[in-house]
């Protein structure tokens, strides 16, 4: 019997050290974060780097919402399909007509263009909001992903160039 108990004694720790995840990274702090939100345009010009950030929400599917030219404020929206045809079929087979299920996602930006010295400043932030077939939200979080704001103002440099340029 003591056999049995100290086998099972160690059967258990065996499968709980197989549990240990990786540690988690620490969340980002706001200064860390606004850090990849912000980028500066060697330009006094805030009305052709407003120009520029309407011309890469446009091209990325946007509706523009708001547009102050005086506060250097940009807001903008894309809704995304993130229907899986598989997902809905299973949660309406077995949740019949109360069943949920992600339908799509809004990406909500907002945009401020400020005038420092002898450059203008972006900063962009953009927050993710995913509803089901109902309408009902899922989900709302930030975009904390340094990749997308890269992303993003890789194509702004774009714009801000073609607009410095006249094409």
């Amino acid at each position: 019997m003591k056999r049995l108990a100290a086998f099972a004694t160690l059967l258990g720790l065996l499968a709980l050290s197989g549990c240990a995840s990786a540690p988690m990274k620490p969340p980002k702090t706001q200064l860390e974060t606004r850090e990849f939100q912000t980028k500066e345009y060697d330009t006094t010009d805030t009305k052709m780097v407003m120009k520029a950030v309407l011309n890469v929400f446009q091209d990325e599917g946007f509706t523009v919402k708001n547009a102050v030219i005086e506060l250097g404020l940009l807001s903008a929206t894309k809704e995304i399909d993130v229907e899986k045809k598989g997902e809905a079929f299973w949660a309406a087979f077995f949740g019949g007509s109360a069943a949920t299920w992600s339908k799509n996602s809004l990406i909500e930006a907002t945009v401020n263009v400020t005038e420092r010295n002898q450059s203008v400043r972006v900063r962009a932030n953009f927050q993710a909001k995913t509803m089901d077939n109902k309408g009902g939200v899922r989900d709302v979080h930030q975009i904390e992903e340094e990749k997308y704001y890269t992303e993003f103002f890789a194509k702004v440099d774009k714009g801000v160039f073609l607009e410095k340029e006249k094409l």
